[in-house]
């Protein structure tokens, strides 16, 4: 392995790794970069505590570990958003958002009731039907990170997914700190994606509150949303007690990349997910091109000087970002699908060519006018998608995700009789003769 280093102006040494890889022969370094965990077992361990006491204690325990933890001075009266709250946020944001929400909403609704299921039957063999139908759920929760910044986007790309469905309930749950208030901006958001109630928690307590439900907050069907280490573990455990989307961490992006493409371009989009701020993000490049590995480390560090969050960038530089050089374009692609990343982007020359060669990715982001942002702002479908390697088993958010499926089967009696032999043969072999008896008895056989 090899560095490319250089100090900020802080004095903190920033050092981005560089690799060689191919398939027959592995380098242990890149390995090591695949095999990150999705899960942390000292994140569970703290989840399953505080997920006992919210469950035993409901808002008491809510409030308690909201104060512990953000400096919440909120109590059962206070954590809902009230209609005076929402009306005081519209005063305080700005028109310009305003449009520019509006019409990333648009898009969003737009791509999520296109991709949406639809009702479907086909014609049993005696004149029956057999088919699907698909329900919304009645009530979800939606969690939206907090953090460093209002995820304005995540307000859009999660609850207009719900909307879309057909969810009538859709309860929201965010973070605030001391202040006890929620972000002007991110009520608008949600409120405009069809939230039709918001609650100022965050963290561990608003899954443990959303998945037992308590006396200010009830309970979910389902959650979706994305988090930090600790809601994927709380989240992880609250399965069965109520529905989950998918494994949401921290941000990852992969760009498979040849000598068309821009170091400054490709250096830009690396640095736009390491800036999310947990210091668990992940950033990839792979290339068949040494020139293009260097250029863009060089990049990086240019790049990264001008930027407001230099001090995450640099974390994620030197710990978790990695320039990989492979014999050729195809060894590079295997290689992105053995990374499994939440964002791929293929910056090469016909790069619809190699679409069909992606297995394992939340999205890809085909051509060089396709960088991750827009994925993450407007282009329309869901920003939340698998991370940590989940990709190989997990797909994106979709409308899909809200919606319940119920086979449907309308035999007639020609259907039942001509089936009668086969359910006889299963049942005699399963040792379950109420269930032979259940067909045979519509027919006087018994």
């Amino acid at each position: 392995m090899n560095y490319c280093s250089c100090s900020m102006a802080t004095g903190k040494k920033i050092e981005i790794k560089t690799a060689k890889w191919a398939p027959d022969e592995p380098a242990p370094e890149v390995t090591a970069f695949l095999q990150r965990p999705t899960f942390d077992p000292e994140a569970e361990k703290s989840a399953r505590l505080i997920l006992d006491a919210v469950r035993k204690e409901g808002d008491d325990a809510v409030i308690r570990f909201a104060r512990e933890y953000d400096s919440s001075p909120l109590d059962a009266s206070t954590m809902p958003v009230s209609q005076f709250e929402l009306n005081q946020a519209r005063d305080q944001v700005d028109n310009k958002f305003v449009v520019a929400a509006r019409e990333a909403h648009k898009r969003i609704l737009t791509f999520a009731r296109a991709g949406m299921k639809k009702n479907w039957s086909i014609s049993s063999p005696k004149g029956g039907t057999l088919g699907e139908q698909f329900s919304p759920y009645e009530r979800v929760g939606i969690y939206i990170p907090g953090g460093h910044a209002p995820l304005v986007s995540t307000a859009l790309m999660t609850v207009t997914l719900a909307k879309a469905a057909g969810v009538p309930e859709i309860a929201a749950c965010s973070p605030v700190g001391s202040s006890g208030k929620m972000n002007a901006f991110l009520l608008v958001a949600l409120e405009m994606a069809g939230a039709t109630e918001i609650y100022k928690i965050g963290g561990i307590p608003a899954i443990g509150a959303m998945a037992y439900g308590t006396k200010t907050i009830r309970k979910v069907q389902k959650i979706a949303g994305p988090g930090g280490q600790y809601v994927t573990a709380a989240k992880r455990l609250v399965y069965g007690d109520v529905a989950l989307d998918l494994v949401a961490g921290p941000s990852e992006i992969a760009v498979l990349a040849d000598d068309s493409a821009a170091p400054e371009a490709v250096a830009a989009d690396l640095l736009s997910q390491a800036e999310h701020g947990t210091g668990l993000e992940k950033a990839l490049l792979v290339t068949p091109s040494f020139r293009l590995v260097s250029a863009v480390q060089d990049e990086l560090l240019r790049q990264m000087q001008s930027l407001s969050r230099r001090d995450a960038i640099a974390s994620v530089l030197n710990q978790g970002t990695l320039l990989v050089t492979t014999g050729t374009l195809d060894s590079g692609m295997d290689l992105c699908n053995r990374f499994a990343p939440e964002h791929l982007e293929i910056i090469v020359q016909e790069p619809r060519n190699w679409l069909k060669k992606v297995k394992n990715a939340g999205a890809v982001f085909v051509g060089g006018w396709s960088p991750e942002c827009v994925g993450d702002y407007v282009a329309g479908p869901s920003h939340v998608l698998p991370t940590g390697g989940a990709a190989a088993m997990f797909s994106g958010l979709t409308a899909d995700d809200f919606l319940k499926r119920t086979s449907v089967i309308a035999f007639t009696r020609a259907d039942l009789l001509n089936t009668l032999d086969i359910i006889s043969v299963f049942g005699n072999i399963e040792g379950m003769d109420a269930h032979t008896r259940s067909a045979l008895i519509r027919f006087k056989k018994i």
